[in-house]
């Protein structure tokens, strides 16, 4: 659980570097998929490394298509990928 919460905060701090006008939506889309996976097993650590590798590849996208420097995400890498 403290992981995902690293990985949630980590992931909000990315979402402010965006064009401000993309924040709500980007914001909006980190919460429900946040509440979506809130269901995964805690002790199903497969399916947590999936998902936060996952969560990291998807900021990084995003963070390429607004042209953010992708080491913007670098303390995400460390906290999803180790």
């Amino acid at each position: 659980m403290q992981k995902a919460l690293r990985v949630y905060g980590e992931v909000l701090r990315l979402v402010r570097r965006l064009p401000e006008d993309t924040r709500p939506y980007y914001g909006k889309y980190l919460r429900e998929n946040f509440v979506n996976y809130r269901e995964v097993d805690a002790n199903d650590t497969t399916a947590l490394d999936e998902l936060f590798r996952r969560a990291y590849n998807h900021s990084l996208w995003v963070l390429n298509k607004y042209s953010v420097d992708e080491s913007a995400a670098n303390n995400l890498k460390e906290i999803c990928c180790g």
